[in-house]
């Protein structure tokens, strides 16, 4: 028996009866040479019959294995395990730059790194409509939360957790200092009375560590009135826009007539 190697690379085992003798199969454990020196074990065989069956089992094996090889490197690409993704969170740098106006008032990001502007509903009745910017970031406004005052009397501004916290407008402090958050969590927040409109009151809530008080005077874009923004124990309407995990921190601004009466919410607050 030779070996030939035909069409498609696949080998083919061809008996010649004549070379018998030479291969040594006549023994009870009788061995082959093969190509590269090897020797392999081989069954007693005695006729050409059963080496010829021999030989088609050998190469009908030999197709099988190629063709389950074939299927499993070429099989259709959607059968494939898709590469694991990781979300990129989405941070524009804004040092200085406006998000909204109001009644000829111009804000500024507090931060100088920002991922969203979500506008909302205020629980204020005094609280002015703002009008969103070209510069401002990924700005959208969210869902109505049954306050009964208008879609974007509010904005929160969701910023990189170490980033200092600025002044959205020029003006001087009123007040600033420390409330009680929900009746349960401590936060701080300042009030600006701003040049370009006096008598109203741009407030900022969910900042951490106060670096400014009452009588102060203030820069947009530049005053540092807090190291950071508060980071709340609990998520936020804005918390599920995000971009990235974990949730960034971010701070309310709002624009407030205080000549305007404000109505009791329900509950008459924290007893």
């Amino acid at each position: 028996m030779t070996e030939r190697l035909g069409p498609g690379g696949r080998i083919h085992l061809v008996y010649d009866a004549r070379s018998e003798s030479k291969t040594g199969m006549t023994s009870a454990a009788g061995t082959r040479p093969i190509s590269g020196g090897t020797v392999e074990a081989m069954p007693r065989l005695r006729t050409a019959r059963g080496l010829a069956a021999m030989a088609v089992l050998l190469v009908s094996s030999a197709c099988g294995t190629e063709e389950a090889v074939r299927a499993t490197t070429s099989g259709p690409a959607a059968s494939r395990a898709p590469a694991a993704t990781t979300a990129v969170r989405a941070v524009t740098e804004v040092a200085g730059t406006p998000f909204a106006t109001v009644g000829g008032l111009t804000l500024t990001h507090p931060s100088a790194r920002v991922e969203r502007v979500a506008f909302h509903q205020s629980n204020n009745d005094g609280a002015r409509q703002l009008v969103a910017l070209p510069t401002a970031v990924a700005a959208l406004t969210l869902e109505d939360r049954e306050r009964d005052t208008g879609a974007q009397g509010a904005a929160d501004v969701v910023v990189d957790p170490v980033s200092e916290i600025r002044a959205p407008v020029t003006g001087r402090v009123v007040r600033a200092g420390t409330y009680v958050l929900y009746c349960k969590h401590s936060d701080d927040y300042v009030v600006i009375e701003p040049d370009d409109h006096p008598g109203w009151e741009v407030k900022m809530l969910h900042i951490d560590g106060v670096r400014v008080r009452p009588g102060d005077r203030v820069l947009a874009g530049r005053t540092v009135v807090a190291p950071r923004a508060t980071q709340l124990p609990f998520e936020s309407q804005v918390d599920k826009v995000r971009t990235g995990d974990p949730a960034w921190p971010h701070v309310h601004i709002e624009v407030v007539d205080p000549t305007i009466r404000d109505r009791p919410g329900p509950g008459g607050g924290c007893q």
